[in-house]
């Protein structure tokens, strides 16, 4: 009879080796160059986080994006910029891209550079030299020349807030073709070049009659444009009126501080606004940047505008799918968790921590999954009394406070396998870094011998792992029951629903990526 501590089998399968080591030098299986790409594309933000520095990160992605196709690295940058919502990774792929002997730069360029703000960062990489040149050269010049030549009014005006660059250096550096006298005029008065007055666009001569005179109406411009003069409490109504949902969002206490709350029925106004659904899914809005708006407005923001980002919350979320049969929902809470989910950086940190987004997207898993289990790990796995009646925000605020230990993945896999419990899919949300259960190199991590265990009950079961932040490793190697996916956009919810119908999509992350069209 063979050596069964050899030959170790599952369902007629033997269980893959480890092949590498994770950041804490645990034993772990590397992802495919196409899986890590897209993993740093989705969540990677060059910051630094709690295992790696942002220079790290750049140096990985680049290594990434020369094991892959041009057209496949082209595909990776619009679904980070369209379904990711991320900004500084999509215009750094297009960076690197335009150097290749391909098209697909010039095909994707439109659909990840969609506004000012992106293209000025498209703009900084490609000056920083940090992918190979500090030039823009011809075909990344005459890709801004024509964004520029497509922009409307309004968006040439909200490409001019912000520095490092500006939207003035931009023109200066790339000399665009005005193709009529108002652009003309519009391109000179933006550097600040003599121009003629009348041929300038009216929202331009609206902002600059009421930068003399501050009776006249407020123009429909960014507000940091106007913020240099002596507003009154009637022009912040105005501001907050006009003002795009986003800048709604982020700027509640500054309205409130200027005393637009104070003013009759704009509350409950702007709250209507805040819980639109229209608006809502038009803003593309993170769950997690309402839950922090929420969490972060002062005593003077009325309660009705605090209910309304709650309710844009339960639409923010209306997407997270209903399993049926039994769900294990798996948060990590261990130490690591507790850096910022966007990483470290200096005087701009983000207050969110990974473990606010795990907690908030097990919370929303829950609501729409109420018979769901939650098993939250660290070093073990924790208890905690979750009210599934409580709304999202409650609950992830109880699990975003457990917090510490060290970081065991197979923790809640192994107290599953014991119960031998009744399990159809099992979501992990976590870093991924998982080091307490690490065995010799080369055996089955932790993870993958408890799965295993697990499908002995359960063959038709699931497993997800839903990593947040930019790693190349898992521990457990992408397979039919196994899907990696990263990311903390709405979009991994769809990914996570195709996954639990299809047999076979535990790929079908990469190919969602794939089936995207240049």
């Amino acid at each position: 009879m063979v050596n069964k501590a050899i030959f170790k089998t599952y369902l007629g399968k033997l269980l893959a080796g480890t092949d590498t080591k994770n950041h804490e030098a645990a034993p772990a299986y590397r992802l495919t160059p196409r899986e890590a790409l897209a993993q740093y594309a989705v969540t990677g933000t060059f910051n630094g986080t709690f295992y790696a520095d942002g220079a790290e990160q750049l140096e990985a992605v680049k290594a990434l994006a020369l094991e892959v196709e041009p057209e496949f690295l082209a595909k990776v940058a619009i679904h980070a910029a369209g379904k990711g919502h991320m900004k500084d990774m999509p215009v750094t792929l297009l960076a690197m891209l335009s150097s290749l002997e391909s098209d697909a730069f010039a095909r994707a360029f439109p659909r990840v550079v969609k506004s000012g703000k992106m293209l000025r960062g498209f703009v900084q990489v490609m000056r920083s030299g940090a992918t190979g040149r500090k030039s823009l050269g011809t075909r990344p010049k005459k890709a801004v020349q024509a964004w520029l030549e497509r922009a409307s009014t309004e968006q040439i005006l909200r490409a001019m807030v912000g520095n490092d660059p500006s939207l003035a250096d931009v023109i200066r550096m790339v000399h665009p073709k005005p193709v009529s006298e108002e652009r003309r005029a519009l391109y000179a008065w933006a550097i600040g070049k003599p121009h003629d007055v009348a041929a300038l666009p009216d929202l331009v001569k609206a902002l600059e009659a009421f930068r003399r005179d501050q009776t006249r109406s407020v123009p429909d411009v960014p507000f940091q444009m106007l913020t240099s003069l002596p507003l009154t409490r009637e022009h912040w109504v105005e501001i907050a009126r006009k003002g795009g949902w986003q800048m709604v969002r982020q700027n509640l206490n500054t309205f409130a501080r200027n005393g637009v709350f104070e003013v009759e029925g704009f509350a409950e106004a702007l709250a209507a606004r805040l819980a639109d659904p229209d608006e809502v899914r038009k803003a593309r809005v993170f769950p997690y940047q309402l839950m922090m708006a929420w969490k972060m407005v002062d005593g003077q923001v009325p309660d009705v505008v605090r209910d309304a980002l709650q309710d844009a919350m339960d639409i923010a979320i209306a997407n997270v799918p209903s399993f049926g049969g039994n769900v294990v929902l798996c948060p990590d809470v261990s130490g690591s968790m507790a850096s910022p989910v966007t990483g470290y950086r200096k005087g701009a940190t983000s207050a969110v921590r990974c473990i606010d987004v795990a907690g908030l997207m097990t919370a929303a898993f829950l609501q729409r999954n109420p018979k769901a289990r939650v098993l939250p790990f660290e070093t073990g796995v924790v208890s905690v009394a979750l009210n599934r009646r409580d709304s999202v925000m409650t609950n992830a605020g109880k699990l975003a406070a457990i917090g510490g230990g060290g970081t065991n993945c197979s923790a809640p896999l192994r107290k599953l396998a014991d119960e031998k419990a009744r399990v159809d899919l099992v979501v992990f949300i976590s870093d991924n870094e998982s080091w307490v259960d690490a065995r010799k190199a080369g055996q089955p991590t932790g993870v993958m011998t408890e799965w295993a265990r697990i499908k002995r009950v359960n063959p038709a079961a699931k497993l997800v792992c839903l990593d947040l932040q930019p790693h190349a490793t898992t521990q457990a190697p992408t397979r039919n029951d196994v899907l990696n996916i990263g990311g903390f956009s709405d979009a991994v919810y769809g990914v996570i629903t195709a996954f639990a119908a299809d047999s076979k999509g535990a790929d079908g992350w990469v190919r969602a990526i794939e089936a995207i069209e240049l």
